[in-house]
This record gives C-alpha cells, sequence and structure tokens, in this order.
C-alpha cells in the first residue's frame, strides 16, 4: 500500500484523534428542554394548597395531590404561588363547574383549580391577566389605578413580557390608545377576549383533565364518609 493511499485511510482516524465533535445542542432534545436547562435553580417557600383546604399534605379527601406534585416536578412546573384565600367547595359546587364555565370563574377555589390546569398547558398567564383586570376594577385611586394599568400592560401585554397574552391587533391598538389615559377599564376588551378563549379552549380540556377528575372523585369520597 503507498503512502498516499496510507495517509487516505488514516485521515478519519485523525479526525477523531484531534477530538473534532459536534458541540451544538442536542438535536433530540427540545427547546424548552433546553430552555429549562438553563435556568437558575430558585428555591420557593411552601404555600398552603388551594385544592386542600386544610394546609395539610396528607389530607385524606385529596390523597391525588402528590401524584399531581410529581407531574409538576416532571414537567418543570413550579408549585402555584399566590393562590386565592378560599373554602374548601361542596359536592354541588365541584359538580356545578362542569356545566357552567361562569360559574367555575366566580368561585375562588375554581379560578385556583382552573389556574392549576392551565399551568399544566402553559398558559396561567391568561387567568392571572384576567384576575389582574379584575383587581383593577376595585381600585377607586386614580394615581394606584394608572401604575397597576401600567404594570399590566408591561406583563401581560408587552410583545418583550414572557407572559404575553394573545389578542388581535384591533383590541391591541384599543389599549394602546386608552393607554394613553389609563383607567380600570383600559383592558376591558383584552379580559374579554382571555376569558372567551379560556371557555372555548381550554375549559373543555379541563373537564376531561386528571386534576378536575381526580377532584371530583375525592370529593364525592369525601361527601360520602361524612
Amino acid at each position: 500500500m503507498g503512502i498516499g493511499e496510507r495517509g487516505q485511510q488514516m485521515h478519519p482516524l485523525g479526525e477523531q484523534s484531534m477530538g473534532c465533535k459536534y458541540t451544538g445542542p442536542d438535536p433530540s432534545e427540545s427547546p424548552m428542554s433546553r430552555y429549562d436547562r438553563k435556568q437558575p435553580t430558585r428555591n420557593h417557600r411552601s404555600n398552603p394548597c388551594c385544592l386542600c383546604w386544610c394546609c395539610c399534605c396528607s389530607c385524606s379527601w385529596n390523597e391525588d395531590r402528590n401524584r399531581r406534585r410529581r407531574l409538576s416536578r416532571d414537567t418543570k412546573l413550579e408549585p402555584v404561588s399566590h393562590c386565592e384565600v378560599c373554602s374548601k367547595p361542596s359536592s354541588e359546587e365541584v359538580h356545578s363547574w362542569a356545566h357552567s364555565f361562569e360559574k367555575l370563574m366566580k368561585n375562588p377555589a375554581g379560578r385556583n383549580v382552573f389556574r392549576e390546569f392551565l399551568r399544566t398547558e402553559y398558559s396561567e398567564e391568561n387567568m392571572l391577566f384576567w384576575l389582574a383586570c379584575e383587581e383593577l376594577k376595585k381600585d377607586n385611586s386614580k394615581h394606584s389605578t394608572e401604575e397597576k394599568a401600567r404594570t399590566i400592560y408591561e406583563d401581560y401585554i408587552s410583545i418583550l413580557s414572557p407572559k404575553e397574552v394573545s389578542l388581535d391587533s384591533r383590541v391591541r391598538e384599543v389599549i394602546n390608545r386608552r393607554m394613553q389615559e389609563p383607567s380600570s377599564h383600559t383592558f376591558d376588551d383584552a379580559q374579554l377576549q382571555i376569558y372567551t378563549l379560556m371557555h372555548r379552549d381550554s375549559y373543555p380540556r379541563f373537564l376531561n383533565s386528571g386534576i378536575y377528575k381526580s377532584l371530583l372523585q375525592n370529593i364525592s369520597r369525601s361527601s360520602s364518609e361524612s
């Protein structure tokens, strides 16, 4: 075998011995996985769970809670923070949520459960925006209202925000005009559009979710035992 032929055969080995390898992102790894891997680890103080109503992780009526926590860890979700204060819903209330989205949204416990479901679909910002708009309507101070309106805009309307909600161009134009003189009704059109989106898109899947079905089973069992 000639020297030239020997050199050609050794060339691939030469590349390996030099340590040449692909250093870009793993093609089999999802963008979301790469994003989560880059995020700094944060410690969160545990909060009373909106589904437990007794601030106890071993609550017998909601024994499925630990399974949902494991699911939350597996999907990189953080514990739900700043849940609305609420009491344990009755069996009738929980069953009524399957028949009326309006009743679900009017009930603090219902909103908390629905919000937990939205987190599994990475759309919790829809509920957070809706709640922020409700709080804005309760403010009677002009200065405070303007500050809250700007905060809502930065958190949920700005295209630079990671929590930006999905709105059409018409509604965005309305908001931009109203932001010249913010009021408690600056986001009314946007709030209605997000409410409709949750009703038509997320609500049907929520009713078929493990979160809601487990809640039905647990509260029915609790009612039968009492």
